[in-house]
């Protein structure tokens, strides 16, 4: 009987432009996909209901992606150190291929189960999928990882893009008396007829009561928001991407978290916009989307050669920072009661839709540290808990650029609600839609957050918990303590 390969699915839940999936492919046709619901990541306290429903769904429609092929998907509940080799020693399987990760807790996992599958004789190859260029691809002159984004995305740009990998087709999964087995060993088969058989979110303990996602789970969905993007909106980014109220940017980043789409795919369709336009605007206007996919990158290859930031800031003046963590000024940050208007209608909009546009993460990032002085991981952990996107790497480094607390050549960064309101969202079209109670006062009331007390009371609304003018004088001078302490330590 041909050899048989494992193919275990992490952050790629798709079968098209899957660089492992292709390579076990193109060794035998007798390839079988496996995904462990991994509960010491979803028994964590930092794991959105949103963010497991768009998994389980697109799990659903990677079963039936499988099942087009000729192949089954693999469903396995429990520790993935025990589960993985348990299936593939049961199965008599000749390799296990997988797609690496750089964030520490999957690092750690891989080597434990690889190196449990050597010792049973099983061979082992990982590849790097859900980047374009795999840390220590692109590095300083002297062979460092970039700390600094701009040389970093010179250096990137610069260097050639692969194309995407082959379909995965033409495949055979297991016989009758191999799904037995599989069962024995805990996994969960679903037929080549209809994928079934799947744990949904709330059999998993999240509840996710929104009728829909920002982004619709599965690759179909992905590749049609890529095409509509690509035809609408990609050549305006430049200008429409700050703008909350337009829909100008990709919202993309949940297929990208979880692999629904190909990052060689999602290159390959900017390439061919850039190549298309006429004129120097649009094509920088699709560079800056393309920026955009440099900084994801940034992030994880920072992430994979320096974990610890996982745990804390990157500056040491950052280490030790005397936080006042007011209990109170964050419950209203997470609840979107500030009195900041813009602050307030980006919180709600992440708790009501779990997604938050990108402009409005850097404003209520910025006031949450800066103006209420709260510690940056307590934010972090927060847009976890909400975020269909929720990325350590991203989240991670996004907060760190925002705190000032990261790898930025400006590290003293705040933004002032009132102003960002006014440029980003003049007509307070944004505001509006996620503070209903304030929609018949006047639009320049609600972006520089003039509003009288009268108003507040009437509308429900809550005065500002605190005076950004004075916090950011406060801030600042904390900063500046903390720079000089360090400097003497």
């Amino acid at each position: 009987m041909t050899d048989l390969i494992l193919f275990w699915h992490r952050r790629d839940l798709r079968t098209v432009d899957n660089t492992g999936l292709a390579a076990a492919r193109q060794k035998t046709p007798r390839v079988v996909g496996v995904f462990c619901l991994d509960r010491l990541i979803l028994d964590r306290d930092d794991v959105a209901p949103a963010r497991v429903t768009y998994m389980i769904e697109s799990l659903r429609d990677l079963q039936q992606q499988y099942a087009q092929a000729g192949s089954q998907l693999l469903i396995l509940q429990g520790n993935p150190i025990e589960q993985i080799p348990a299936l593939a020693k049961a199965l008599n399987v000749k390799a296990v291929h997988l797609n690496r990760d750089v964030e520490p807790y999957g690092r750690e996992r891989d080597r434990t189960i690889a190196a449990a599958l050597r010792e049973a004789g099983i061979e082992v190859q990982g590849f790097w999928d859900q980047l374009l260029h795999a840390p220590r691809e692109v590095i300083t002159g002297s062979g460092q990882t970039y700390t600094v984004f701009s040389p970093f995305w010179r250096n990137w740009r610069s260097q050639p893009k692969a194309a995407p990998a082959p379909d995965f087709e033409g495949a055979k999964g297991l016989t009758e008396a191999e799904q037995q087995t599989a069962q024995t060993a805990g996994a969960i088969a679903s037929g080549n007829s209809e994928a079934t058989a799947l744990p949904s979110a709330k059999d998993l303990g999240f509840v996710w009561d929104v009728d829909v996602l920002p982004l619709a789970p599965g690759t179909s969905a992905a590749v049609a928001r890529l095409e509509e993007f690509c035809r609408d909106s990609l050549t305006e980014y430049g200008e429409q991407r700050n703008f909350p109220a337009v829909r100008g940017t990709s919202q993309l980043s949940a297929a990208l978290k979880f692999g629904t789409i190909g990052v060689r795919t999602v290159w390959a369709a900017t390439e061919q916009v850039y190549d298309a336009s006429r004129s120097d605007e649009t094509r920088e206007n699709v560079q800056s989307w393309q920026q955009e996919l440099a900084w994801r990158e940034f992030y994880q290859h920072a992430m994979y050669s320096f974990p610890e930031l996982a745990d804390g800031a990157y500056r040491d003046s950052f280490k030790n920072f005397p936080w006042e963590n007011r209990d109170d000024y964050f419950q209203a940050w997470c609840e979107g009661r500030t009195g900041y208007p813009i602050v307030d209608a980006a919180m709600r909009q992440m708790n009501t839709i779990g997604w938050m546009h990108n402009r409005c993460r850097m404003i209520v990032a910025s006031f949450m540290v800066k103006d209420l002085l709260i510690d940056p991981r307590l934010g972090e952990k927060y847009f976890m808990q909400k975020l269909v996107d929720g990325d350590l790497s991203a989240n991670n480094g996004g907060w760190q650029w925002t705190a000032s607390s990261g790898m930025d050549p400006k590290p003293l960064r705040i933004f002032n609600p009132a102003s960002q309101a006014q440029k980003f969202d003049p007509d307070a079209d944004y505001i509006r839609e996620y503070l209903p109670e304030l929609r018949s006062l006047d639009s320049e009331d609600l972006v520089t957050g003039k509003i009288g007390s009268y108003d507040r009371e009437r509308c429900g609304y809550p005065k500002p918990i605190v005076d950004h003018k004075v916090q950011q004088n406060r801030f600042k001078q904390i900063y500046q303590q903390q720079k000089e302490v360090t400097a003497l330590s």
